[in-house]
């Protein structure tokens, strides 16, 4: 089949070559390849760069007008009136695919059946060596996309997509209606609504390696733009809950509850959950006052068990080939989920303030000529 591929990009002159030298890899017949670099109207040194880098004939550029917003999926939803494909997928401007990818999603796709109508693909990160904040975003992005969407998938979960590697089959996607225009995690949106449709997603064994935001500021911009996504994606599924309850069932309604308002609760209440811990330092704290007797060890045992689950999703992460030297440092993840609470209050902000307001994060500020070479590997993902 024809596969079309977008890939949004705003602001981002400077990585074009390496785009265009990273798509190059894909080993796919160029005539049924079919890739659209999506740019904005007014991102005028973007469009120029991309004139300049030489784009082979299965490349084109397509121009998005500018509207009331400026958003990824409203410009993914501009383009696809161009692609050519019968299977859509996305990419990111800094993403180096693994070269067989498009080949494994078509014969994907072709095995699973028409009720399979998305693929996700296993993301990574080609500068995990960067600085500490890189190598905790390294383990928490391989317990995201190797220990906990393949056990979603086994529980029958609702899948919240990740932006990128994703692949749809068009009919589908247009029978959706495409990309939310105005919600920040549009891949999260999608997959919900998926889900609530009937439509089955899985993952599939092919790594796309990126770039990791390892800047604290930018870190937090972009973290707090996910919160505020995924606090929109689900009060919209919520919109009508005893359709999408009678759809997904009982077992994936709840899960689904405890899966997205986990993501929101867990940070904003972060400074709750830090006073316990004085408990077992033996100092005094509100709650023991009011606990029932032996509650409070029981609490502790809980925060522990917690703490170990942590680790061991982290440890299975960091215990693929290529990426062991990150085992030392999955201890120091508890330095780096706090910085997730600084995120949701600004979260917080923008959802009263700046509900649809993008916060760009910038890209090709530390990969150099990294993702040029084959990703590290291919992972066994839960079929």
């Amino acid at each position: 089949p024809v596969v079309s591929i977008l890939v949004p990009m705003f602001r981002e002159p400077d990585i074009a070559p390496r785009l265009v030298a990273r798509l190059s890899r894909l080993d796919y017949p160029r005539e049924l390849l079919d890739i659209l670099l999506v740019v904005e109207e007014c991102d005028g040194e973007t469009q120029a760069a991309l004139e300049a880098a030489n784009l082979p004939a299965w490349m084109r550029i397509v121009t998005v007008p500018d509207g009331p917003v400026r958003t990824k999926p409203r410009a993914m939803n501009f383009a696809l009136d161009f692609a050519r494909g019968s299977i859509i997928g996305v990419y990111d401007a800094e993403d180096a695919p693994a070269s067989a990818q498009i080949q494994d999603v078509v014969r994907r796709f072709h095995d699973r059946g028409p009720e399979v109508v998305c693929l996700q693909g296993v993301l990574d990160f080609y500068n995990a060596r960067t600085n500490w904040l890189a190598r905790c975003f390294t383990i928490e992005y391989g317990a995201w996309f190797r220990v906990i969407l393949p056990g979603l998938q086994r529980l029958g979960l609702p899948l919240p997509l990740g932006g990128t590697t994703l692949f749809f089959r068009r009919a589908a996607l247009e029978e959706l209606g495409r990309w939310d225009a105005h919600n920040v995690t549009e891949d999260a949106d999608l997959g919900l609504r998926l889900a609530r449709h009937g439509y089955r997603t899985e993952m599939v064994a092919t790594v796309t390696e990126e770039e990791a935001n390892c800047r604290l500021l930018p870190w937090i911009k972009q973290r707090s733009r996910w919160q505020k996504g995924y606090a929109i994606t689900w009060a919209v599924a919520m919109r009508d809950a005893r359709a999408f309850r009678r759809r997904i069932g009982w077992g994936a309604f709840m899960g689904t509850h405890l899966m997205f308002l986990s993501m929101l609760a867990q940070p904003i209440l972060a400074p709750v959950l830090w006073s316990f811990w004085a408990l077992a330092a033996g100092l005094g704290h509100p709650v023991i006052g009011t606990a029932a007797e032996g509650f409070v060890p029981v609490l502790i045992g809980l925060f522990l068990a917690a703490e170990g689950v942590n680790l061991i999703a982290g440890g299975l992460a960091a215990a693929t080939p290529n990426r062991r030297f990150l085992l030392p440092w999955v201890v120091t993840m508890h330095a780096y989920y706090p910085l997730a609470a600084f995120a949701a209050y600004k979260a917080i902000y923008e959802l009263a303030a700046r509900p649809f307001y993008w916060d760009k994060t910038a890209h090709g500020l530390f990969d150099g000529t990294a993702g040029i070479e084959e990703p590290i590997e291919e992972p066994a993902v839960a079929a």
